[in-house]
């Protein structure tokens, strides 16, 4: 019975753990020019890989926005719903060959994510291209 009683414990704690150090769920964007908290992406995994939409926008001005800047099918399609976030894998501890799209600028960099080793609820997002880069710090909204 007591032995029970701790691998139950063990495996509770290896979940929450594997758990609070997934990527997965939703982020809360900060403008890393303004500070300000702009959106609310939900990133989720599918076959393998990571992908992330705009699920929530701040700015209720904006909420009913096109990506009148964007390219190909996302062009003057709503930013609210829109994946944005697409084909990141999995290399150590962090993702990457994937791609971000920024729906102001209608732009789309290569990207790479990963956890803060001592903040697991905030999230480091890099879009760049060639040796230019922005990185942005995403919050965990619980």
């Amino acid at each position: 019975m007591k032995t029970a009683y701790i691998y139950s414990a063990l495996l509770a704690f290896t979940l929450q753990m594997g758990f609070a150090q997934s990527v997965v769920g939703k982020w809360k964007t900060i403008d890393d020019e303004t500070g300000e908290a702009k959106s609310i992406v939900e990133i989720y995994q599918k076959n393998g890989k990571i992908y992330g939409k705009v699920v929530g926008i701040f700015d209720a001005s904006k909420r009913d926005g096109l990506c009148e800047k964007c390219k190909g099918s996302r062009k003057n399609k709503p930013v609210l719903g829109m994946q944005i976030i697409d084909g990141l894998t999995k290399d150590d501890d962090e993702y990457s060959d994937g791609k971000i799209l920024d729906p102001e600028k209608g732009k789309e960099y290569t990207c790479k994510i990963w956890l803060d080793s001592s903040n697991k609820n905030k999230l480091y997002v890099r879009g760049y291209v060639a040796f230019f880069y922005r990185t942005q710090n995403w919050y965990r909204v619980e």
